[in-house]
């Protein structure tokens, strides 16, 4: 190829900015102007006037494109300044919201660790409540119990009174009769034992009181009027402390049921104000969950909104250095055009051109020739010597390169060079534009891409905080569940036992009755059928010899036997009917006590199945949200090392898109001017 096709080549592939690229091949179009006005000796103009001219045209362009590059470079500065304070308003924005939902999660954060401490504390408190409650009823079953059996001795001591009083009362014994009679009832009588026993105690009080050393009295002596009175003595003793008993019983029974309503209430109302603090702790620890994700998000709004606002400062910043050194190279490419223009226009050049073109023109035509080959010589020198300046002042190998072959060629085949870099410019520009194309959408669809997986990111990581506090919570409540149902189960089993225990003592009890009922009468029906066919008189007289008189029963004693006899079985009726009765009522307690508690208990275990459902189904709800969060995180990793990847292509440019196209266009503008000219000269 010829030396001017390989100059433009070795232009096309130098890694120089458009700018500098622009002034060489401006360059080489006044080189090759220059041969083309020494070729066109025999035109109307001459060539020193069409060098002016294009020098002018030159002039007049490169000013325009200074003062559109001026107004391109102002538009784009005063985009970068509302695009900077829009970024910067969003910053802001951004910041205080971040710090808004901060100070909303460590408020959230303190009020659900204030929450647990106070549900912490009301559990310890209804647990204390629950064992002093516990620790009360036992207390008020060991006092009850007490009382049953101090209220049992003193019912069956003031019984057996009352029978003794009875026996004495129907017929008069002698001081040892009433003691002999005593003691026999104290082995068959329930409470006796105790009667006798006080009995003792005041009969040797009322010897040690008297202390005379008198013989006791004849048998009819001491009748059992003293007795009478001694019995009923201790009658209205054990009634009065009987009365005390009972009376301290009521009062503990009435003490135990206050102490036991207001351990209750104050027990339901800590498990209300447990129950609303959890569901409150549960909102909050919810409500802290999405603050996070939100800001999670924001800050990484922020973090990208920050990077945008430095790369566009940045680039900003090398777009106003290249904008400054462009400016002074035009500025400088001007006052050398102006000079030039200056230099050729003077008379020095353009009189002695002239009349040395026009002599050459009037010589025969083989001096012309002569004349064109010395001055077509003379413009590869000057084109040759424009080159090594400009290579100089560009520090352009290329150019240098292209000086020395511009000597060697012949000058037709600058044409050719000029349409190989026109060619090249064009690829080049239809290059950068499909690039450009494909680094916009490239960036659009990455950005998009970033922004909606980093805010599920922070989507789901909330969701999975929500979760696991919500499993945290099922899971305390079904082991509060357990816990309780085992509660229940261990109070049903002893009350079981409890009654079955006292279910068989009842019915012993009332056995035992039943049959002492049904001996009792049978004795005193058969005493009854033989005194009454006897007559029923007996004479006690005071004679010296007794008579003998007909044997008719012991028919003395008859009132007192069956009138004891008839106390013994009214005894044993009052006790198979309050045993009925208190096996009656126990029965129906139970049944009530069952009912209530197996009710609870399904109630419980119901409550204990759906929530242990309800907690599988959030736990896979979890895993689920786990993976979809790792497979979008993975995602999101892909989408910032392909961003990574455009970024150094797309972004990192010392130059716009923008310029490069304008720079292009007025390169090809320029080849296309100058390839005009070389063909209109061929």
């Amino acid at each position: 190829s010829s030396t001017p096709a390989r100059v433009a080549s070795i232009i096309g592939r130098l890694t120089l900015p458009s700018e500098m690229k622009a002034s060489m091949c401006s360059i080489v179009a006044v080189a090759t102007a220059a041969l083309l006005s020494a070729s066109a000796s025999a035109a109307s103009i001459t060539p020193t006037q069409q060098v002016i001219n294009m020098l002018s045209e030159m002039q007049s362009k490169g000013e325009k494109m200074m003062e559109v590059e001026k107004k391109t470079f102002s538009a784009y500065a005063e985009w970068v300044n509302d695009r900077a304070k829009e970024i910067s308003f969003e910053i802001r924005d951004g910041a205080a919201q971040i710090e808004e939902l901060i100070s909303f999660v460590t408020k959230a954060d303190s009020d659900a660790a204030a929450l647990g401490r106070e549900i912490s504390s009301l559990d310890a408190e209804i647990n204390k409540l629950e064992g002093e409650k516990a620790a009360a009823t036992s207390n008020r079953k060991d006092e009850h119990d007490e009382y049953l059996k101090m209220s049992q001795d003193y019912a069956e001591s003031v019984d057996a009174l009352e029978r003794a009083i009875q026996v004495l009362g129907s017929q008069d014994f002698d001081r040892a009769q009433a003691e002999s009679m005593l003691q026999k009832m104290a082995s068959t009588v329930p409470g006796m034992p105790r009667v006798l026993a006080a009995f003792m105690q005041e009969k040797s009080r009322g010897s040690a009181l008297r202390g005379d050393g008198a013989p006791s009295v004849a048998a009819y002596e001491f009748q059992a009027g003293g007795i009478m009175e001694l019995l009923e003595s201790l009658l209205s003793k054990f009634k009065g402390e009987l009365s005390d008993v009972e009376e301290a019983e009521s009062n503990q029974a009435h003490e135990f049921a206050l102490v036991e309503l207001h351990l209750s209430d104050t027990v339901a109302k800590d498990t209300s104000d447990h129950d609303e603090k959890a569901v409150a702790k549960g909102k909050t620890e919810g409500a802290s969950a999405k603050a996070k994700g939100e800001l999670t998000e924001t800050q990484a709004e922020k973090a990208s909104d920050e990077s945008l606002k430095m790369e566009i400062e940045t680039t900003y910043r090398a777009k106003s250095a290249q904008f400054e050194e462009n400016q002074a190279v035009r500025m400088q490419e001007l006052e050398a055009i102006a000079k030039a223009v200056e230099i050729i226009s003077s008379p020095e050049v353009s009189s002695s051109y002239g009349t040395h073109v026009n002599l050459a023109q009037m010589k025969p035509t083989s001096l012309l020739q002569l004349s064109r080959s010395r001055h077509l010589a003379a413009a590869k020198q000057s084109a040759a010597s424009l080159l090594n300046k400009a290579a100089i002042a560009l520090n352009s190998k290329a150019l240098a390169d292209a000086a020395s072959l511009a000597l060697a060629d012949p000058f037709a085949k600058v044409i050719g060079m000029i349409e190989g870099l026109l060619d090249k410019l064009k690829e080049e520009a239809a290059a950068e534009a499909d690039h450009k194309s494909w680094c916009d959408e490239q960036l659009k669809h990455n950005k998009l891409k970033r922004n909606k997986k980093t805010a599920q990111v922070g989507q789901l990581s909330a969701t999975i905080d929500g979760q696991s506090a919500t499993i945290y919570e099922q899971g305390a409540t079904v082991t509060k569940l357990v816990a309780e149902q085992g509660d229940l189960t261990k109070a049903i089993r002893e009350a079981t036992a409890q009654r079955e225990a006292e279910k068989a003592e009842n019915t012993a009890t009332i056995a035992d009755a039943a049959s002492g009922i049904d001996a009792v009468s049978k004795a005193i029906v058969i005493l009854k059928e033989f005194y009454s066919s006897q007559e029923a008189s007996f004479l006690q007289q005071k004679k010296q010899v007794p008579e003998m008189a007909a044997y008719k029963g012991m028919q003395s004693s008859t009132g007192g036997v069956v009138g004891m006899l008839e106390v013994i079985e009214s005894d044993f009726s009052r006790l198979k009917a309050e045993t009925e009765a208190s096996e009656k009522s126990a029965a129906t307690e139970y049944d009530s006590f069952m009912d209530a508690s197996q009710a609870s208990k399904n109630g419980k275990h119901d409550a204990e199945v759906q929530l242990r459902l309800d907690k599988d189904q959030t736990e896979f709800e979890q895993s689920q949200t786990e993976k979809e969060l790792r497979l979008t995180e993975e995602e999101l990793g892909k989408a910032n090392e392909y961003y990574g990847f455009l970024k150094p292509s797309c972004l990192e440019v010392h130059v716009s898109w923008e310029e490069r196209v304008m720079k292009r266009k007025e390169e090809i503008e320029a080849l296309k001017q100058a390839y005009t000219l070389l063909d209109q000269k061929s």
